[in-house]
């Protein structure tokens, strides 16, 4: 007998997934372009699309229309989620380009000291939150230990790529704290990926000692393959690709090549993703610059998207609970004082003031893009429900709107120093900006 063929993708499927795809895009451009002329992060605005698109909005108000988009047929919501999925390797990895991992060995015990206490002291106090969590944010027939430990990894990630804009942004980078504070953001970005990588195995076996042990011996495989193996393997692939046509074919193939060894492992495909981005970055900087059509293409069009879908899979009329508002409240507050507490203590153990612990803490707080896709990642998993999904992206948002403001202020109070007014000005001459000391006297 010949071997059966699934048949192909239907026209209204298809119809349905290219609305669908459109509506979603088209809202998450207008509305992030919108929240960055108000100076608010571009992912507020591409979630608010998907939120109003979603069961919150057009489920209210047009109800026919919204359950014709939000179709209930499995195949179908699996189609625009596999579009969101690869969306997400890739924006994972080629973020992981952009990570600096000399910028926390050039500022040393600093930087490990301060990430360490900014992820563990958040982990414990998300664990604990989620011990204590009601009921009804527990999907049924989840471990509540589980749960506990999924919220905790949720609360105490922190986002690398928004710090590193926020202090792009406000003009920052010259200054020694804001370079602390992206090394600091490295080490939490990395060791986050690797506890979801952790909590992903152990929602798929169940919470048991094997279900703990079997993730961290693959991080540790993984961590001494890519260093003993893969740094010169890829090194070696990329020397030969002669065109930015192969170096950016040649750099795709590893990052999906990594998530689909961490998936195939039972772990999450992102933190292959990232060990691929990791690895293809350090190849050089032609890698780098034959991937920028790739970054954009993922920036300007799969995130958004990715973006969009996670806002449309939002309910905040979940908040209209007032036991579900105020836990949402609560994980807001122990997601906040875990950070800065995380960065007090650090800085104290690491001999730095109460003002760089205070700016520590700020950029830490910004959850942004990786809490989002954790949040993502739990709710795929069976870990989250709908109403404890709403709260972790909420509390990604809220992180990421209060950041910029306390962290400008937090800047503000710590004196600029000689050399990095050195390397303010080496930046303006080598953006062809005249020299203050150039410019002619009124």
């Amino acid at each position: 007998m010949p071997p059966v063929t699934a048949p192909p993708l239907g026209g209204h499927a298809l119809l349905v997934l290219l609305v669908q795809a459109s509506l979603l895009l088209c809202a998450a451009l207008l509305l992030g372009r919108l929240a960055v002329r108000l100076k608010l992060p571009a992912v507020s605005g591409e979630l608010t699309a998907g939120i109003l698109l979603g069961p919150s909005v057009v489920g209210r108000l047009v109800p026919g229309f919204h359950h014709w988009l939000q179709t209930s047929e499995a195949s179908q919501v699996h189609l625009l989620d596999a579009v969101g999925q690869v969306g997400v390797i890739l924006l994972v990895g080629t973020t992981a380009l952009e990570i600096d991992l000399g910028l926390v060995r050039r500022t040393g015990r600093k930087s490990l000291t301060v990430g360490a206490f900014g992820l563990l002291i958040p982990l414990g106090l998300g664990c604990a939150a989620g011990l204590v969590a009601p009921a009804v944010l527990l999907p049924a027939g989840r471990e509540r230990g589980l749960f506990a430990f999924f919220i905790g990894v949720a609360l105490c990630v922190s986002a690398l790529p928004v710090i590193a804009k926020m202090l792009s942004d406000m003009r920052l980078l010259h200054r020694d704290i804001a370079q602390l504070t992206i090394a600091v953001g490295v080490v939490d970005d990395v060791a986050g990926w690797m506890l979801l990588s952790v909590a992903s195995a152990m929602a798929a076996s169940g919470l048991t000692l094997g279900s703990v042990a079997e993730p961290l011996c693959w991080l540790l495989l993984i961590t001494v393959c890519a260093m003993v193996l893969g740094r010169p393997a890829i090194r070696w692939l990329m020397a030969r690709s002669r065109t930015p046509h192969t170096v950016m074919a040649t750099a795709t193939l590893v990052i999906v090549g990594c998530a689909t060894a961490t998936q195939a492992m039972g772990m999450e495909a992102s933190f292959g993703a990232l060990v691929g981005g990791l690895l293809a970055g350090a190849a050089g900087s032609e890698t780098k610059r034959a991937l920028a059509p790739l970054r954009s293409v993922t920036l300007s069009v799969l995130a958004p998207l990715y973006f969009a879908e996670a806002g449309l899979r939002m309910n905040l009329f979940a908040l209209g609970t007032p036991l579900i508002a105020l836990a949402a409240l609560c994980a807001l507050v122990v997601a906040t004082v875990g950070k800065f507490a995380g960065a007090l203590f650090g800085a104290r153990v690491a001999k730095l003031d109460r003002r760089a612990a205070l700016v520590l803490g700020a950029g830490m707080n910004a959850r942004g893009v990786i809490q989002i896709i954790v949040a993502g990642i739990g709710l795929r998993l069976g870990v989250l429900n709908t109403a404890s999904y709403t709260i972790v992206v909420l509390i990604a948002l809220a992180t990421s709107l209060m950041a910029p403001p306390v962290l400008r202020r937090a800047v503000q109070r710590i004196e600029v120093n000689d050399e990095e007014r050195a390397r303010l000005q080496q930046s303006k001459d080598l953006a062809g900006t005249p020299r203050e000391d150039a410019l002619p006297t009124p």
